[in-house]
């Protein structure tokens, strides 16, 4: 087990040195020097600033050390300076951090419930009126885009209401930060965290089904049965786990991507996170938050798969000796 987790995180290490060397080539290398010091800088610096800029960032040295600094000053928490709101970068990706891990919270566990619940009881109720429906509304809220899904809401469950007197859900830019009112917070979010995981879920109702109709097939649930095993513990003990690989996969991955951004949602309900940040920065060709936020969302989506990894070796032992 050590050896695994070990081995594991060594490659996610790997990794997101690989990642911040892409993305410094990406940002830095390909354009050069000069461009990426004036770029950073903004259109209304003038040269002495430009040079400065080239200097704290060590552009005007060989590449390889530049990068280095680069990495350094990342692992230190630096992201960098935004020039063109005079803030560290940091600060603008903290501002708008809590934001989207409130949205991938609330969301995903509402996904999670209903994928998990729903797929439990199409498999166990199968080619029934039950796996019909739910097969279907899964297909339905997969096949229907998250902003359009997020428009419905709001034109019905907010706009509608609202005109008719009754105001139970929040206007789209409604934002309360959980340190101030827990209950406030999660009202705000209740239609943006529908939109996502009513998305999401679809998938789940889909997985669950899949597998554990694959894993009723297998020996040892047919033995289970014939010791005399209640079905409840057959499905929940034997079968259910079993079914979770893939799962957990899928799980780690939206929620990584999440973490990263949810762009659509946030910008259908203006919630200022890091999606919509992001979406902010590339129209004023913000560069130094736009790689602030893609540094993060990276990073994200690694550490996502390594949780992903030290699941698998505690729901599947034969993982462990791979």
């Amino acid at each position: 087990m050590a050896r695994f987790l070990i081995r594991r995180i060594l490659q996610g290490i790997f990794v997101l040195l690989l990642m911040t060397f892409t993305i410094y080539a990406i940002f830095f290398l390909g354009p050069g020097p000069q461009f990426v010091a004036r770029a950073l800088a903004g259109k209304s610096a003038g040269p002495a600033q430009v040079r400065r800029i080239a200097t704290q960032l060590w552009l005007d040295k060989p590449w390889y050390q530049a990068y280095w600094h680069f990495l350094t000053q990342a692992l230190h928490g630096n992201l960098g300076f935004d020039y063109y709101h005079n803030v560290p970068v940091t600060t603008s990706i903290a501002a708008a951090a809590p934001i989207t891990i409130s949205l991938v919270i609330g969301a995903s566990l509402l996904w999670l419930a209903m994928g998990l619940a729903t797929g439990i009881l199409s498999a166990v109720k199968t080619r029934s009126l039950l796996d019909r429906f739910f097969t279907t509304q899964a297909l339905f809220f997969y096949s229907m885009p998250t902003f359009v899904l997020g428009l419905l809401f709001i034109l019905i469950l907010y706009s509608f209401l609202t005109s008719h007197g009754v105001a139970i859900f929040p206007a789209p830019d409604s934002w309360t930060p959980f340190s101030q009112n827990p209950l406030s917070w999660a009202h705000d979010l209740i239609l943006p965290w529908f939109t996502v995981a009513l998305v999401s879920a679809a998938t789940y109702t889909r997985l669950t089904r899949g597998s554990m109709l694959d894993v009723f097939g297998e020996d040892y649930i047919r033995t289970a049965r014939s010791k005399g095993m209640s079905e409840r513990r057959v499905i929940l003990r034997h079968n259910l786990r079993a079914s979770l690989t893939p799962i957990v996969t899928q799980f780690g991955l939206d929620v990584g991507v999440l973490l990263g951004g949810a762009v659509i949602t946030e910008t259908v309900f203006a919630l200022p996170g890091l999606g919509y940040t992001a979406v902010q920065a590339i129209n004023e060709q913000d560069l130094p938050l736009i790689m602030g936020i893609v540094l993060v969302a990276s990073a994200a989506v690694v550490i996502a798969n390594l949780v992903v990894d030290i699941f698998y070796a505690v729901l599947d032992p034969r993982v462990r000796i791979h």
